[in-house]
């Protein structure tokens, strides 16, 4: 057996800003300059370039050519971009400047190991440079670079910059960054962005380049091993091992390692990476690993290490970002995909809205669309997990609707809901409003002010009563109680009068 090699050394980075800040046009010098587009593209952007009469090669192309195809069938507006040096791998996440394309900012930086924020020094910091500094803070991000652009059409005036420099970084003290670093550079030109500029000799820090070739990778997978289980390998009765990707820690032979679902421990009998036998898998890497025991593990299940054992939990607060048009529904049943799991769950309550420029809390009731907000979910069965801040992979997950299959939001957990061990579990009740149905989601927030676990549940156009029942019992079984908007004749009973909350309070008793 041998061990396994280190993995390259790749550093995921995203470019976020304002509308014609210059992202396209820095992506283009980058690649440019280190040498990293091919002689066929050159000619097809020269080519470009001069049927749209300008003077000189425009690299901003290289990714709006990219845009355009994603028009045609990708819905979510990031472009990928992938280029080497002697030195590192990159993997660059050119995102959206856009208001409305917030949610597609969030997407493209949350694999981001830090965040290239763009600054037009004619402008200065605008309120989107605001928000994608607070959203990549949000999202646990805490390397972020100023590029301070476009410097040649302020005549290269250190002032301007150092101006830009004061603001933002009173900014980012606020929301509690802990690293942010300024470059003046011009994307056009290639000033300070491949090579040092001698039009601005007043600034003697590095290029931008230089400094991702030498900026640690941050390690936020800081855990013991996680590994979750993606599929069981049985290619004969002798061998039997379990096929995932090490998303946190790492794992050896000879290592004792716990199944999540049922606490039972084994040790590691063998590691096989890319079909060969190793000794040693890390973080990032998928393996096949078997056990010494015979242990019922399936896909979904997660192998952890200890002494750092996961958190255990089906109610959860969590931070979403809600990317669908149709406004999120309290109580509506969704399907949580978390690691390699998949199980039923439920938004329980809208604990707040986000202000993605300030990080603030504001009241809300529901999230719309590009919203982000602090969430209560239940899943129908415990969850294992890690805060987002500690483990991206094991406290992440999205939520798609069952009946679409369409994903509705990204979320990053933050940690177990205060009232997870309150009570022990109960049986809810489902109250039909009939026609009183149009005040189910007042009176459902009345309820939870008594402390209820309470949601409103409305039925779908031209939805059968006994579908409406089906879901309004797989509610109560998880321990909501249901108030139901149905206004159906073929529905179950509805309450005979204007109902007041005394009167739900004991309907729905203990």
């Amino acid at each position: 057996m041998a061990a396994t090699e280190a993995a390259p050394d790749l550093l995921r980075f995203a470019t976020a800003g304002s509308v014609d800040d210059g992202k396209s046009s820095l992506i283009g010098r980058l690649l440019y300059d280190s040498k990293a587009i091919l002689e066929d593209q050159m000619r097809a952007i020269e080519h470009a370039s001069r049927q749209r009469g300008a003077e000189q090669v425009e690299l901003a192309l290289l990714t709006d050519g990219l845009r355009a195809e994603r028009e045609q069938n990708i819905t979510i507006d990031v472009a990928y971009r992938y280029f080497a040096t002697a030195r590192r791998k990159f993997i660059i996440a050119d995102t959206p400047g856009h208001l409305q394309y917030t949610r597609n900012m969030v997407t493209g930086t949350s694999t981001a190991d830090l965040s290239v924020v763009l600054v037009d020094a004619r402008k200065g910091v605008l309120t989107q440079s605001r928000r994608h500094a607070a959203i990549s803070n949000l999202l646990g991000i805490r390397q972020i670079v100023v590029a301070v652009n476009k410097m040649d059409l302020v005549d290269y005036d250190a002032e301007v910059f150092r101006a830009i420099q004061h603001e933002f970084r009173a900014f980012t003290d606020r929301l509690g960054v802990p690293s942010v670093t300024f470059i003046p550079i011009s994307a056009l030109l290639g000033d300070n962005v491949v090579d040092p500029s001698e039009r601005m000799d007043w600034y003697l820090g590095p290029t931008l380049l230089q400094f991702l070739e030498e900026v640690p990778r941050p390690d936020r997978a800081g855990t013991a091993l996680r590994l979750p289980v993606q599929y069981v390998v049985r290619p004969h009765q002798d061998f039997r091992g379990f096929a995932g990707r090490v998303e946190g820690g790492s794992v050896s032979v000879g290592d004792e390692v716990t199944v999540a679902s049922n606490g039972r421990s084994s040790r590691v009998r063998s590691i096989h990476v890319a079909g060969r036998e190793a000794l040693h898998a890390g973080s990032g890497q998928p393996v096949v690993v078997t056990i010494e025991d015979e242990i019922d593990i399936s896909r979904g299940d997660l192998l952890f290490g200890s002494p750092n054992v996961p958190t255990t939990a089906s109610r959860f607060e969590a931070v979403v970002c809600w990317l669908q048009e149709t406004p999120l529904e309290i109580g509506r049943r969704y399907t949580l995909l978390h690691t390699t799991r998949r199980i039923s769950a439920v938004v329980e309550s809208v604990v707040n809205r986000i202000d993605v420029d300030t990080l603030e809390p504001r009241d809300a009731a529901i999230l719309n669309m590009n919203d982000l907000g602090r969430l209560v979910i239940r899943t129908s069965g415990p969850l294992y997990f890690d805060p987002y801040s500690e483990n991206p992979s094991t406290g992440s997950f999205v939520l798609v609707d069952p009946g679409t299959n369409v994903t509705v939001a990204a979320g990053m957990v933050q940690g177990v809901f205060q009232g997870e061990a309150a009570a022990a579990h109960r049986t809810g009740r489902a109250v039909w409003l009939g026609p009183w149905s149009s005040r189910a989601s007042t009176l459902a927030a009345d309820l939870r002010a008594f402390g209820r676990s309470v949601v409103s549940m409305h039925s779908a156009p031209d939805e059968s009563a006994s579908s409406v029942v089906g879901r309004a019992e797989e509610l109560t079984i998880q321990g909501f109680d249901v108030l139901v908007s149905f206004e159906g004749e073929d529905g179950p009973a509805s309450v005979a009068s204007e109902p007041t909350i005394e009167e739900l309070l004991a309907t729905l008793g203990g």
